[in-house]
């Protein structure tokens, strides 16, 4: 008997510890357990618990037809996640327990826990790497140190990267649960004790997630490049999501890229895409290699000097989308309706908050987390540290987003502006990224700019400058 346990893999297609599983020619069962405790230490916000609640039932049908029962136990934490599947596989009599690693620090410790209690009792622990198309640790330069830059990291993921087939999995041999566990098959009745938001806009099933990919790659993905910075436009995947409870993976992703494409000659678009993708293994890797960023530490060490401010008036506006800056508060605005924020909004956001208000980089980190749900650890982090200037490969602290000509260039019209912030529907397109210049703004119920970008940028490259000066002199 094998026993396979779900994390953030909640798929039946192209999942590596399923399959090795069902390769096995002995009966499999799979396992789910929910850690509400742990879910909300990592600020798991309740759009993605819901989420990965609906998923659940479309995968137990898809699980279903592989001869695979799913089960369930709700727990506090980690530590007692490990009790339960260590539980589950001495009542199945298992001999080998399934999983796919995780890559944060506490999720790399829940296993190591996991792999002694299974050998305590005679089971065996196996893990594989299935997250990432190219394992942490296969990528690495010339000195056999992990890349801290993404060009070059990218450049040697290419050459040695080979497009990926996905087969259909194949169904494990028929059997009976026993009757002493069917009380912890997933059902309606079973606890899920974590905040949960209507995700009801993200479709779970199978059958629609594939062929939102395969529109995607069939209708979009040769205009990604020149679309994808244009909120307004629907140019972008939207799959981050399904990535990040693993409904799809990275090698489906990619698979689809060349089946799509003519002779294997990828477009510019899917290269861009492509490189999206390899964006989000980047970040992965890293958290293997540097475990202090699983514990919202810098990764360049003069970001430890920085002064940060603790403005939280000018947060809690941030984070309602009032900061009188219209592409910020449209983009905020649609972060906290949908749960869901277009990249190059993340960017922009991001930029204001730690250049524009000063304000610590985890703050903006952790309210991405509790709202998002697309939330993935080392995608958030590596974003946020990209545009705080603090991270691996991060954008110089010298370059700071202009809130207001941001906005001209990729909204011009302002379309995405007057759909999440309807105060400004009537202003004229000439004043829409600057509503306080015009005539008519008496009559707007729209906040004046909280700050002046202009002076805020010379506070920052001095707060910059001091930072990293105080490290070379320390040195």
């Amino acid at each position: 008997m094998k026993l396979v346990w779900l994390r953030r893999d909640l798929r039946s297609v192209d999942n590596t510890a399923l399959n090795e599983a069902l390769a096995s020619d002995e009966a499999v069962c799979a396992l789910f357990v929910a850690t509400p405790t742990q879910w909300q230490q990592h600020d798991m916000a309740p759009m993605q618990a819901d989420f990965i609640h609906r998923r659940l039932f479309a995968l137990q049908t898809e699980l279903a037809a592989l001869n695979v029962p799913l089960l369930y136990r709700e727990v506090a934490t980690f530590t007692e996640a490990v009790d339960a599947v260590t539980e589950v596989a001495s009542a199945l009599h298992a001999n080998q327990v399934l999983a796919n690693r995780d890559y944060e620090l506490n999720e790399q410790q829940r296993d190591a826990q996991a792999a002694e209690r299974l050998h305590q009792q005679g089971i065996e622990w196996q893990s594989f790497d299935d997250k990432c198309v190219m394992p942490p640790g296969s990528v690495r330069n010339k000195q056999g140190d992990y890349f801290k830059v993404f060009t070059p990291f990218k450049r040697a993921w290419l050459t040695q990267f080979s497009p990926p087939r996905i087969q259909a999995s194949r169904a494990a041999k028929p059997w009976s649960l026993p009757e002493a566990l069917q009380s912890l098959l997933w059902c309606e009745s079973q606890p899920f004790t974590h905040p949960r938001v209507s995700s009801d806009a993200w479709p779970v099933d199978f059958d629609t997630i594939r062929r939102r990919l395969r529109a995607f790659c069939q209708e979009q993905l040769d205009d990604y490049k020149q679309q994808r910075d244009f909120p307004a436009q629907d140019g972008t995947s939207s799959l981050s999501p399904y990535l990040a409870i693993g409904a799809l993976s990275p090698r489906q992703c990619i698979a689809r890229v060349y089946a799509e494409s003519a002779m294997g000659a990828l477009s510019d678009g899917a290269q861009t895409w492509l490189s999206e993708l390899i964006w989000r293994e980047f970040y992965q890797h890293l958290l293997t290699f540097e475990p202090k960023l699983s514990k919202s530490k810098d990764f360049l060490a003069w970001g430890a000097r920085l002064t940060w401010w603790t403005d939280e008036v000018k947060f809690a506006r941030w984070c309602e989308g009032n900061t009188g800056y219209p592409i910020v508060d449209a983009a905020m605005r649609q972060l906290n309706q949908t749960g869901w924020m277009h990249n190059r909004l993340r960017m922009i956001v991001a930029s204001f908050l730690t250049k524009d208000l000063h304000i610590d980089w985890r703050w903006g980190e952790r309210y991405f987390m509790q709202h998002l749900v697309d939330g993935d650890y080392a995608a958030n982090n590596g974003g946020w540290q990209w545009c705080a200037s603090t991270g691996c490969d991060g954008q110089p602290y010298f370059r700071i987003f202009n809130p207001t000509t941001q906005g001209e260039k990729f909204d011009p019209q302002g379309r995405f502006i007057r759909q999440w912030v309807p105060e400004l529907a009537k202003v004229p397109e000439a004043h829409i990224h600057a509503p306080s210049n015009w005539g008519g703004v008496n009559s707007l119920l729209y906040p004046q700019p909280i700050v002046d970008h202009k002076a805020e940028r010379e506070v920052t490259l001095r707060l910059y400058k001091e930072a990293k000066d105080d490290v070379e002199h320390v040195a």
